[in-house]
């Protein structure tokens, strides 16, 4: 596909010699109504016939954030697919940010699910991966078997036992007014500032490395924006509607939330208390982990992971 006007696409040599990803990479044309056909990275690792687990990233990370999952659950005898949000890491980005939207972002991954004819599928979802992916769920229950969430949320802007208590609170609104005015932010630091141990440069390099300059990072900017805390905001009612859904849907759901992200935790509650399939299931903590728990624990996340899959036969 060529790359059209008002679409990015990161050269190649921006992902040359990354430490500790060695995927393949693959695509896939999502179609987008006003926009038309984007493409759309993701790695996919393990035997093509083997259950499927999807990895959703969040912002602002990419697929990278799984990299020492990827290997562990491929081996343990499952088909691996971790896709790059439209906007993000090596799928195309388009350039103006009111392309994206929620909604929108729901919509792209829910077409990606649908190309790939996803089935029987357990969802790991982290970050913007949860309220996402999450969505796409309820709107297409039949290909989704399993739900393992971490440090993630579905912002209803309802009171408790509903939602949280304060939420969404004045950081997440100062963090929304510095994208909302922000032209470039440094990709690298935000992901190192969210770690209770910071990776390595290299490391850092690699999150970064899908936006050489600041015109690459309209979707990771925007997404930030489209947080849904008002009435009457994109995507609020349809996540208040996938809520109502998820009260009855009682396929196993486990959360795995870190130890350390303030901005997440209390969520994990309103998971456990309101999701039909979490019930019963041995919720964990990981240890030792800011918000990006995979960058921090990925193997003991996947070991968690790997035995809830076990022990759901999936």
């Amino acid at each position: 596909m060529e790359i059209r006007p008002g679409i990015l696409r990161t050269p190649e040599s921006c992902f040359e010699g990354l430490p500790d990803y060695p995927f393949a990479p693959h695509y896939v044309e999502v179609e987008d109504p006003a926009l038309g056909p984007l493409r759309m990275h993701y790695a996919d690792e393990g035997a093509r016939d083997a259950p499927v687990v999807l990895m959703l990233h969040g912002n602002p990370t990419w697929s990278y954030l799984y990299r020492h999952m990827i290997g562990p659950v491929a081996a343990a005898g499952y088909r691996v697919i971790a896709p790059d949000m439209i906007g993000f890491g090596k799928s195309d980005k388009p350039a103006a940010r009111e392309a994206y939207g929620f909604d929108r972002f729901v919509l792209w991954m829910r077409r990606f699910v649908e190309a790939l004819d996803l089935t029987g599928t357990t969802l790991v979802c982290q970050d913007w991966g949860g309220p996402i992916g999450l969505r796409v769920l309820s709107e297409v229950p039949g290909r989704f078997a399993a739900v393992l969430a971490s440090n993630t949320l579905l912002q209803n802007c309802d009171a408790p036992p509903l939602g949280v208590p304060d939420w969404p609170g004045e950081a997440i609104a100062a963090w929304i007014e510095t994208c909302r005015t922000s032209d470039d932010l440094p990709l690298d630091e935000l992901v190192a500032r969210a770690c209770v141990t910071r990776p390595a440069d290299d490391v850092l390099a690699a999150y970064a490395a899908p936006y050489p300059d600041a015109a690459y990072k309209a979707g990771m900017l925007e997404i930030t924006c489209g947080i849904p805390i008002a009435e009457g905001a994109e995507g609020l009612e349809a996540n208040r509607a996938a809520w109502r859904f998820f009260e009855t849907w009682d396929k196993p759901f486990l959360t795995a939330f870190s130890d350390s992200d303030p901005a997440t935790i209390n969520w994990e509650k309103v998971f456990q208390a309101r999701v039909a399939g979490a019930k019963g299931q041995p919720h964990t903590r990981i240890a030792g982990a800011g918000h990006f728990v995979q960058e921090e624990q990925g193997p003991a996340l996947a070991e968690v992971l790997i035995a809830f899959l076990r022990a759901n036969k999936n």
